[in-house]
């Protein structure tokens, strides 16, 4: 009995004496905690900013001119070759590249018919007898971008032509080349589509009855 008492005063002293040094060491000592950063601290990196939808499309080599070739050859000289895979068009005297041009050729659904072709016609002010806009008499748009073969015009309208300047036609269904919009891909209803310059260059210098090749490969 004697001995379990002193082993309880001995083990309330030790308790005594432990905590009066951690008193005087300034309590048991706890671990640290992870620091946070406060919220309004916090560093995060802006969204990248949204792309324009013009830097989405593929540019396009401008057109090249050999300005040596074109002021000298004649059109008996001269033939065609598009390529549908590079979007360019060519006007060649033998070998020698006399214009190098971006086109847009027919999108899917309307594709640019491949094969070898003559300049059938050549219309400076043509106009397309198929798409064009429905136009009242004060000569206001009244429906855009419609189908002579497929839209009926709303009454008091008429159906005006897209037009295609500097038209040079291939096929008796009316695909040819002319000047159009480029937007760096296949976009045009059959058609091949250049810019002004390029379409003007070429429609000069060809003849009705100039060989033109049109091919899918590059």
């Amino acid at each position: 009995m004697r001995l379990n008492r002193l082993r309880i005063v001995t083990g309330f002293a030790f308790l005594i004496t432990i905590t009066s040094v951690s008193a005087q060491l300034g309590g048991f000592p706890t671990p640290p905690r992870p620091r946070s950063t406060p919220a309004a601290q916090r560093v995060t990196a802006p969204p990248p900013p949204m792309r324009k939808a013009t830097e989405l499309i593929r540019r396009q080599e401008p057109i090249r001119i050999n300005q040596a070739l074109v002021n000298s050859v004649s059109p008996d000289q001269l033939r065609v070759v598009v390529s549908l895979a590079k979007q360019r068009a060519y006007l060649l005297a033998g070998d020698q590249v006399v214009v190098d041009s971006p086109i847009s050729s027919g999108k899917r659904g309307h594709s640019t018919p491949t094969g070898s072709f003559t300049v059938l016609e050549k219309d400076a002010d043509h106009r397309s007898s198929i798409y064009g806009d429905f136009v009242d008499s004060a000569g206001r748009v009244v429906r855009a971008g419609v189908s002579s073969r497929i839209d009926s015009a709303p009454s008091g309208t008429h159906f005006v032509g897209s037009p295609m300047t500097w038209f040079m036609r291939l096929t008796h269904e009316g695909v040819g080349m002319h000047v159009g919009i480029l937007p760096g891909y296949p976009a045009s209803h059959g058609c091949i589509r250049m810019p002004g310059e390029g379409a003007k260059l070429f429609y000069d210098r060809v003849k009705v009855g100039t060989p033109v090749r049109v091919t899918a490969e590059a």
